[in-house]
């Protein structure tokens, strides 16, 4: 099972945790993995080539684990961009949790500052 960790701040995710492999299928062969697993490196790209940030990431292939922190500190744009970019991921996640919450568990936590 993999399990997807995701954290937001004021309603914004800036972190995301995507640990161990779904085990739906064969390696190889296992499309709920590399669905998700699309969907997330799909994020990573927007947000390095297109809002241009330099994330803290730490990647194990094997392991199936990948995690990723946005910066502090982001002008507005890049704000709204990597908003738009990981609010479109977590849509992608949570919809292929609905289908298969077998291989995938999904855990967003908020931590509001006031």
């Amino acid at each position: 099972m993999t399990k997807v960790t995701i954290l937001k701040k004021d309603n914004k995710i800036f972190e995301v945790e995507c640990d161990g492999h779904t085990m739906y299928g064969e390696k190889g062969e296992d499309i709920v993995c590399a669905s998700l697993s699309s969907i997330v490196q799909t994020a990573v790209l927007g947000l390095l080539m297109v809002a241009l940030l330099e994330l803290d990431m730490k990647r194990d292939d094997e392991k199936g684990y990948l995690k990723f922190t946005l910066p502090e500190n982001l002008s507005e744009q890049q704000t709204i961009q990597a908003s738009a970019i990981l609010d479109t991921m977590l849509c992608g996640i949570s919809d292929l949790n609905e289908s298969f919450s077998d291989y995938i568990e999904l855990e967003v936590k908020s931590y509001d500052v006031y």
